[in-house]
């Protein structure tokens, strides 16, 4: 308390020398010395301050900028009236006049005056003040950061359009090549904001925007582009009807010629122009796929503005250029601006098309995946046209290595429709080979096949004609129920009757009567399209009838219908160029989550209704789960390095998602979180199942792992609200995995604590249970009956690490399924008025007074 009051007396002491100080300086007409404004802050922020104090703080500033031009007083003078607007609301007008005034616009000082002016723009507290005089006179100035501040920052200025049109376009031949950016920016703010129809003006401002594409620096052409795809896009809505086509022909030709620029930067705002260029002529879009001069385009020139010609063969090979280009970021931004373009000609996606197939080989998965993307939206506009020379291409990606390029491919096959039976076959194949392979993508497998047996019911019928043996029963009447390629088949054959050809021959009633002993498989897979009675009811109707109609069964025809695009553009923003896209299908369904859903039933449905707009994160986030869950089975064979990578693979893929919709922060941070504790998981796991025993310098280390994945445990089970009961109970699962890892070895084992901590969580396992009406897993039932074995024996130690042993082994990691959006519990930590160029200012000796701003969420 002694020191308490100390403090107390020695800021009460300060803060009269300094009102003394002020008192001195307004008696004696005389500026406040620096002594006095350094001591200022402390008695402006501090909440105690009497008005009439800070009164005559804000007369002594007024005096003072009258009679001391000093720069550094100055600067010291414009921080100080800063901080008074922002912590004294009731003084923040008087203060921002003083920012305002000419003692401070007509200092010598260029950095002063950018100071003033970064406060007040900080502060929004400029535009209505500043008149076009002042601003162009500031903009005229020496100072090329004051030009620059106010060019980027005019929008915020309320000026008439015609004053902000003359500056921009005045300072795009500014020498300083940074004032020619900023120029151009504002000019194409100002198009996308502005209401402009004298086509006079649209010209000019179109001209000089393509004459900077000839600059010298990066960033200004990247800056033309822009303002060229803006601008030309307002000229061609200012043209007569019967030269829009050319105007918008000579647009996209312009653009075209930038995607050979020595730039990056460049070449990516160009492609991603191409793309925004809605009105495009057949003849110019297979130009450019084509680095020969086609007969067509010979001596094809436009002439949108007088004096400004353009030839058709400067588009040559232009999408060739971009998806050979070495950069990847170049050529997912071709792969991405080729697929908004393929709508608008049939001939041209078919031309496309044999460029994305080649596509496919890209050693980047993630423009593997933009090639499918680009082949997804074919197929939805009824574009793509597959031919036997793509059909193996196309085909080999069901094998590849990434679970989210095999799902995209099933995703294209359910929407394609083929014209040959022999391709129809070899498609079967490709999926029941993916079948083979991957195991654990045998629900999407399902669904693709019944989606694609569907869309070609006469194929469908004669091929299932061909395999009919393969479906009967072995001798003794069995089934072969250890068979998935009858499985595939039988979802191949219930799909048939549903087809919209006509004259589709009859499937033989006995087959839907086999599908109803594979109903719990199948219906698994076809969950997205119809429930598990819905199924049963159509297998039994069926199974009693020789020919059946979708209107016969009154089944939903929305239901069937696979969704048109929904993918998300990888290529959006120049400045973020990889966003990864949120695929409409998800992945499988945990025990948790099947029994939990099934007994939840309108809650469930009441959720996924909340989601709606962000449904298709969650969806591509439960693709991430499925990947990690694949992963897994790495660590159970000892190769946990290799899961760890592919854990990081997915942790940057997740890193890259964005954040800006609201509730996808959480949904971000929790797999984020998730990840982390897998990978903490799996190290763990890979230290501990080894069969050596740990030397020293391991069981330090492993000591520090467990520390770690202690760490990541507690912040996923504390930092998250909104999780459902299924979601809870595996994290729980890994909460146990870590106690029995824990108590699986002698060597870093802590029983008592380890023990405790494993009763306590099987207690809260069993309450979720009882409170959702789910089924316990195997493992969890594993764990509960060997926990009340070692209670009731009559042993003195209760640690015995075979028997825990004995537990891992009936652990599987389950796939996670993200059903909500989980809220993320955090704090943001912000000091506001420091940096390090300006840091807050101190008195040595005397207490430090540092405000703080902080933000909870979801507190």
């Amino acid at each position: 308390m002694g020191m308490v009051a100390e403090l107390e007396r020695r800021q009460s002491a300060m803060e009269l020398h300094v009102i003394n100080s002020i008192q001195q300086s307004l008696d004696n007409n005389q500026p406040l010395s620096f002594q006095a404004l350094a001591s200022l802050r402390s008695l402006i922020i501090n909440p105690a301050a009497p008005d009439s104090t800070l009164s005559s703080v804000l007369d002594a500033l007024t005096r003072s900028l009258q009679l001391n031009r000093d720069p550094v007083f100055l600067h010291h003078a414009v921080k100080l009236l800063s901080d008074l607007a922002s912590h004294r609301p009731h003084l923040s007008p008087f203060a921002l006049d003083l920012l305002r005034s000419d003692s401070l616009f007509s200092s010598a000082s260029p950095r002063l005056v950018g100071e003033s002016l970064s406060v007040l723009l900080s502060l929004a507290s400029i535009g209505n003040d500043m008149d076009a005089a002042r601003f162009v006179s500031l903009c005229l100035g020496p100072s090329v950061s004051v030009r620059q501040c106010l060019l980027r920052n005019a929008e915020k200025l309320v000026f008439r359009e015609s004053v902000l049109l003359a500056v921009f376009l005045g300072f795009t031949r500014d020498p300083y090549p940074y004032v020619r950016k900023e120029a151009l920016d504002g000019l194409v703010k100002l198009c996308k904001n502005g209401d402009f129809d004298d086509r006079d003006v649209i010209e000019g401002c179109y001209c000089r925007a393509v004459e900077l594409l000839r600059d010298a620096e990066n960033y200004v052409r990247s800056a033309a582009v822009r303002a060229v795809c803006e601008w030309g896009r307002l000229l061609v809505i200012c043209s007569e009807d019967m030269n829009k086509q050319d105007s918008s022909d000579a647009v996209f030709i312009q653009l075209g010629c930038m995607v050979r620029d020595m730039s990056l930067d460049v070449r990516l705002e160009a492609f991603e122009a191409l793309g925004k260029i809605g009105l495009v002529s057949e003849d110019i879009l297979l130009q450019t796929l084509s680095k020969k001069v086609l007969g067509i385009n010979k001596d094809k020139a436009y002439k949108p503005i007088e004096g400004l010609d353009i030839s058709v063969s400067a588009v040559a090979g232009a999408y060739i250029h971009g998806l050979e280009d070495e950069f990847s970021e170049v050529r997912m931004s071709a792969c991405y601006s080729l697929r908004t373009l393929t709508v608008f000609s049939l001939r041209f996606a078919c031309e496309a098309l044999n460029l994305m197939m080649d596509m496919l080989n890209d050693d980047s998965t993630v423009i593997r995946l933009q090639a499918l993307d680009a082949i997804h939206h074919m197929a939805t506009s009824d574009h793509l046209k597959v031919e036997k020379i793509h059909i193996h291409r196309f085909l080999s990606v069901l094998v590849d290595s990434s679970s989210v390029i095999r799902s995209m491919t099933r995703k294209i096959l359910k929407l394609a429709k083929l014209p040959q039976f022999e391709l129809f076959k070899l498609c079967i194949d490709g999926l029941l080979g993916n079948l083979e392979i991957y195991p654990q993508d045998e629900a999407d497998v399902l669904s693709a096949l019944f989606h694609f047996g569907r869309n070609h019911g006469k194929f469908t019928v004669h091929i299932i004609e061909e395999v009919a043996p393969e479906m009967e029963p072995a001798s003794g009447g069995k089934l072969s129920f250890d068979s998935t390629r009858v499985a595939a088949f039988l979802v191949l054959a219930i799909s048939a009757p549903l087809s919209h050809e006509k004259d589709v021959s009859a499937i033989p009633p006995r087959i839907f009567s086999y599908a109803v002993t594979w109903l719990g498989r199948i219906s698994y897979g076809l969950s997205d399209i119809m429930n598990q009675e819905k199924l049963l009811a159509y297998l039994s109707e069926c199974s009693r009838s020789s020919t059946i109609s979708l209107a016969d069964f009154k089944i939903n025809e929305a239901l069937l219908t696979v969704e048109g695009d929904a993918s998300i553009p990888l290529c959006s923003k120049v400045d973020s160029p990889v966003s990864m896209p949120f695929w409409k299908d998800s992945g499988g369904i945990s025990d948790y989550h099947q029994q939990e859903f099934l007994s939840l039933g309108k809650s469930a449905a009441h959720a996924e209704y909340e989601l709606g707009e962000h449904s298709e994160l969650r969806k591509y986030v439960n693709l991430i789960f499925k990947k990690v869950k694949d992963s897994w089975s790495l660590v159970e064979l000892g190769c946990t390095t290799e899961a760890c990578k592919g854990i990081r693979a997915c942790k940057e893929e997740v890193a890259s998602f964005t954040t800006e919709s609201p509730g996808s922060f959480g949904a971000v941070a929790f797999t984020l979180q998730y990840l982390q504790v897998i990978e903490m998981l799996a190290k763990v796991w890979g230290h501990l199942r080894a069969t050596k025993m740990l030397n020293p310098n391991g069981v330090g280390k492993l000591e520090l792992l467990f520390a770690k994945l202690d760490r990541r445990l507690r912040e996923i089970s504390n930092r998250f609200i909104g999780l459902s009961k299924g979601e809870e109970l595996q994290i729980l699962d890994l909460v146990l995995v870590a106690c029995l890892l824990r108590l699986s070895r002698v060597e870093i084992c802590c029983c008592n604590a380890a023990m405790k901590l494993l009763s306590s969580t099987v207690a809260h396992v069993e309450y979720l249970h009882k409170e959702g009406s789910i089924e316990p897993s195997n493992f969890v039932t594993e764990v509960k009956k060997s926990l009340h074995d070692v209670d009731s024996s009559s042993s003195s130690s209760s640690c015995q690490p075979l028997l825990f042993k004995k537990l891992l082994d009936s652990f599987s990691l389950q796939q996670f399924v993200l059903y909500g959006t989980p809220r993320s519990v955090h704090a943001e930590l912000a000091v506001p008025g420091n940096d390090s160029e300006n840091p807050l200012p101190f008195i040595p000796g005397i207490p430090a007074s540092i405000p703080l701003a902080i933000t909870l969420h979801n507190i």
